[in-house]
């Protein structure tokens, strides 16, 4: 929205900086707007798409009057203000002309919101889209149905999910479902509700409900029609399966009963080994964190030109919290700069000038505690946020330095070290291993319970329950709790929302006391696959970002320890990262590059195939709990139902180790009955809520390792068959069905197939099984191997051993 209006008024937006110790910013000083002149009479506008054609300019001016001077000349500003640390910026629809004229008479003009070029970018892009449309109108969309599925969700109520993608990819394409009541009804006796158009980094994914839809009865059929004339029906399937039932009546759960800092996370894991000594040991990772302290620091100031604030060199807990500084206005007239300093004390003496006002500016002051060696031992100083620091200062008491940490003093201020819970009764590597880890992400609360319930229930139903003897005795588990304890500290004494750990990468410019809530490193941003700094989307290289990347590729010692682990114990082949909230089932690959969307490589057909299978199990086991259902629309990759998230743990451990890994959004949507509606639980919910959040998820963890012992016993070949699809006259068209996940290897010109010959892949994201095309009569040669690697008919595709499957696929007649 633009305004020409004149007179905007000075404190619509307050020139003020939110400083940490309840400190407010006074006005700027008023300076004279310059004084304008007949040459910024405003010259006929023309488009932004002509040669000389205007811009969106900033324009900083000292203050309000240059504001409103603006105004009066006539100026087309945008309705937008920001204070910097030396006037106000504002933005101007400016020609080329009156962009000089602006300059000539004083004003800082400086680079463009946008420009020509941009607004001819939007332009074709615009007409590019239009021209798709319209080709999209010309003809009939094909619509390829995802998923089509019922659940019941908390309190047995009933949900409809659906995805189908339509050929037609612009925006005015409307897709409709409706459902009937079951078999044999009426098609639209169950309702009908149009559909949302998925898209992510500016790409169509599919379309689907925002949230799913309530049902009365359950569904048989649904019919999806497009407002392109494109129409499908399929089959309503169930989502999950019956919930699992408690493990035996001796079965015990519930060992949580608040949240934990990982103070008190760690000595619950070392206690469980201490008790359980045959089947456990504590793995201490060689990274020790940088550990819950900061240095300490005062501000002194309200104003940005005239503030300053120290920093001091050693640690608040290692003596930063026992230095004072204070600044002192000397009596005496033409008094000079200077600086003592008696113990922790330091005392800066401010310059007067001849008649005894205080003349030092805080970049003086700066300089002067910097170059003072006794000084400079103790603390450094900086002007506020890279401002010149050109104000007076004025005098101030001697204000003791603080870290600002209000943990209690349990909460060691010293490195931390991570620890690590082995489960198993043979520990020897020579059992698979699945690694649990939890807390990433300092503010999610409830998700080293769940990595802790999931522990004690292995460990204390190890004698009486035989399927937890069977988990415990046939794998070796691997419990983190928490990855991130200094973060988590922070958040749960601090400040709650602290996502990241507690390193401070930031320079001067963004380390003052007030940036201390954004300080940090995403750990699950700081891993070396498909990182920021390869590239890839999803990160952010702002020190005070909340997807901080870090300075460089596992530049933390928690994400290195993570590696370390899966490096140090290769049996690892499956893992579980535990995140909130949201209730989502993701895994790799999970970062793409912009602008192009360009995906790090998908799993292949089988793994895929592998990782929905297994979903089953696990969120039903999640389900048994209280009924909580993840939800279709919320499981599967990262990207395809989330985001890109560069640098991610998971794709970490998939792409350079092979592990299998999934990653957990504790905490689903709750279904509130009253309001018919969903309702989100955040990252700290009731500890009532968090509780159960805890209590259903652990039971997916026990599922995990359940899948886990299954792979490591699967000695049984998988069987494949090989189907025509279409026939014609020409060609033939043929797909393969197989009774487990597994990867189907084929030729097409007679050879023995390997492990080298083509691989059946999917159609197309969340899609059915390629459809392949011959155009002759031809001998299909195939052969299947699972995921544990058991080869169908017991081939050996490495030697040629054994027999592959064959069957000739016949172009002509009918099927």
């Amino acid at each position: 929205m633009r305004s020409s209006l004149t007179g905007i008024r000075a404190g619509r937006l307050a020139a003020g900086l939110a400083l940490p110790l309840a400190l407010t910013f006074s006005a700027l000083p008023v300076l004279a707007a310059p004084t304008p002149s007949p040459s910024s009479v405003v010259p006929d506008h023309q488009s932004s798409t002509a040669k000389d054609g205007v811009a969106l300019l900033r324009v900083v001016v000292p203050d309000e009057a240059g504001v409103d001077q603006l105004n009066s000349m006539g100026i087309d500003l945008a309705e937008y203000k920001k204070p910097l640390g030396n006037g106000i910026e504002v933005h101007a629809v400016l020609s080329p002309k009156e962009a000089n004229d602006l300059r000539e008479q004083g004003f800082d003009v400086r680079g463009p919101i946008s420009d020509p070029s941009d607004v001819a970018a939007n332009q074709a892009e615009r007409q590019s889209a239009i021209r798709s449309a319209d080709a999209a109108e010309a003809q009939t969309d094909t619509l390829t149905p995802l998923r089509a599925e019922w659940f019941t969700s908390v309190e047995d109520q009933r949900f409809l999910s659906v995805e189908v993608k339509s050929s037609a990819t612009d925006a005015e394409t409307v897709l409709t479902a409706t459902w009937d009541s079951g078999p044999g009804t009426a098609p639209g006796s169950g309702g009908t509700a149009t559909m949302s158009r998925f898209t992510d980094a500016g790409q169509y994914m599919y379309h689907r409900f925002n949230t799913p839809v309530t049902l009365a009865a359950t569904p048989a059929k649904v019919t999806i029609t497009s407002s392109r004339g494109g129409t499908v029906t399929v089959p309503v399937t169930k989502w999950l399966g019956e919930p699992r039932k408690t493990p035996s009546k001796h079965y015990v759960a519930d060992f949580v009963d608040h949240y934990m800092d990982p103070t008190e996370v760690n000595g619950r894991i070392t206690s469980l080994a201490k008790e359980f000594p045959k089947l456990t040991q504590i793995v201490d990772l060689p990274y020790k964190t940088n550990g819950y302290r900061r240095a300490a620091q005062a501000q002194f100031g309200t104003v940005a030109t005239s503030t300053l604030y120290v920093t001091s060199k050693a640690y608040g807990s290692d003596g930063g919290n026992d230095i004072s500084v204070a600044l002192v206005k000397p009596d005496a007239a033409s008094s000079p700069l200077s600086v003592s300093v008696t113990g922790k004390d330091v005392v800066v003496s401010l310059a007067t000038d001849g008649s005894a006002a205080i003349s030092s500016t805080a970049r003086q002051v700066v300089d002067a505690l910097n170059a003072d060696a006794g000084a400079s031992a103790l603390l450094s100083a900086s002007t506020y946020r890279g401002n010149p620091g050109a104000g007076k200062v004025a005098a101030a008491p001697a204000a003791k330095l603080t870290d600002n940490l209000k943990a209690p003093s349990t909460i060691s201020r010293e490195p931390f070290q991570m620890k690590a819970l082995r489960i198993g009764k043979k520990r020897d590597g020579s059992k698979v291993g699945v690694f649990l880890y939890c807390q990433e992400h300092a503010r999610e609360w409830v998700t080293p319970l769940v990595c802790v319930e999931a522990a004690e229930r292995l460990l204390r139903n190890y004698a009486n329950d035989p399927r937890t003897k069977k988990l415990v005795d046939d794998l070796d588990i691997f419990v983190l709790p928490t990855v991130n304890p200094d973060g988590a500290h922070y958040s749960m004494y601090d400040y709650n929302m602290q996502r990241k750990n507690m390193t401070n990468h930031c320079a001067a410019n963004a380390g003052d006391p007030a940036s201390r809530n954004s300080w940090g490193v995403d750990l699950n941003r700081n891993f070396s696959v498909g990182s920021l700094f390869d590239g890839y989307s999803g990160a952010s290289a702002s020190c005070t970002g909340s997807t901080f990347a870090g300075p460089a590729e596992l530049s933390e010692p928690e994400t290195r320890n993570e590696v370390w682990l899966t490096h140090q114990y290769p049996n690892i082949k499956f893992a579980m990262n535990t995140h909130s909230y949201g209730g989502y089932f993701m895994w790799p690959p999970g970062a793409y590059k912009l602008p192009d969307r360009d995906l790090l490589p998908r799993s292949d057909f089988g793994t895929e195939n592998f990782f929905w299978d297994a979903s089953g199990h696990i969120l039903s086991s999640v389900q048994a709990w209280r009924g909580t259902a993840i939800w279709p629309g919320r499981t599967g990759p990262v990207p395809d139902v989330l985001y890109s998230a560069a640098g991610n743990s998971a794709d970490e451990h998939w792409f350079n180790r092979g592990i299998i890994g999934w990653d957990f959004e504790v905490g689903a949507d709750v279904y509130n009955q009253t309001t018919k509606g969903f309702q989100a639980v955040g990252f700290q919910p009731q500890f009532t809520e968090g509780h159960e959040e805890a209590m259903e998820f652990a039971g997916g963890q026990i599922a995990i390792l359940e899948v886990a012992r299954a792979f490591a016993a699967d000695k049984q070949d998988p069987e494949s068959k090989l189907q025509v699809t279409a026939r014609t006259g020409t060609s033939a068209t043929f797909t393969f069905t197989i009774d487990e996940p597994a990867n189907i290897y084929y030729t097409l010109d007679g050879s023995r197939p390997t492990l080298s010959s083509p691989k059946l892949t999917s159609s197309g994201m969340r899609e059915g099984t390629q459809q392949i095309t011959v155009n002759e009569t031809t001998e299909v040669h195939w052969f299947a191997m699972d995921i544990a690697g058991n080869v169908e008919k017991n081939y050996r595709p490495d030697t040629g051993r054994g027999d592959f499957r064959k069957q000739k696929v016949e172009i002509g007649g009918t099927l």
